[in-house]
């Protein structure tokens, strides 16, 4: 017999966004007043054409300039700036990047020989507590 659990969906979850993005594309319903809106306008000159062609073309360009190349995945520190990312994940992205800057800075004021002393001090103020006990005879 069937059971209710033997229908299993594959596959990923399809989100929202584009074909390059992996996401569904809805089709858009046509609106009845902008088509005629659309009808009442007069035709545009060849020159608006061109125009209009070039605005377009450079769009694209951009766009495709300001993708990433190579896999669509990558890490939230090393992300580009995207149309689709929130208010939030902006202010998140901007204060990641603010904290790595600050922490290069720091880190880079600091020679190595300055760290080593400053550990051994750490070490020398704690107390006998955190000592490794002796095991055994000896």
């Amino acid at each position: 017999m069937s059971s209710d659990y033997d229908f299993r969906p594959g596959g990923s979850l399809k989100l929202k966004g584009g074909v390059s993005d992996g996401g569904i594309v809805k089709k858009k319903k046509k609106s009845k007043t902008k088509d005629k809106e659309k009808d009442k306008e007069v035709a545009p000159t060849a020159g608006e054409d061109r125009l209009k062609a070039l605005e377009r073309a450079i769009k694209e360009d951009e766009s495709k300039a300001a993708s990433p190349s190579g896999s669509g995945r990558s890490s939230p520190a090393v992300a580009g700036t995207s149309d689709r990312k929130t208010a939030a994940e902006k202010r998140f992205e901007e204060t990641q990047k603010r904290r790595l800057a600050e922490k290069v800075a720091r880190l880079a004021t600091k020679t190595h020989k300055d760290r080593v002393n400053e550990f051994n001090s750490k070490l020398e103020a704690l107390s006998e507590h955190h000592d490794i006990p002796k095991v055994g005879p000896g």
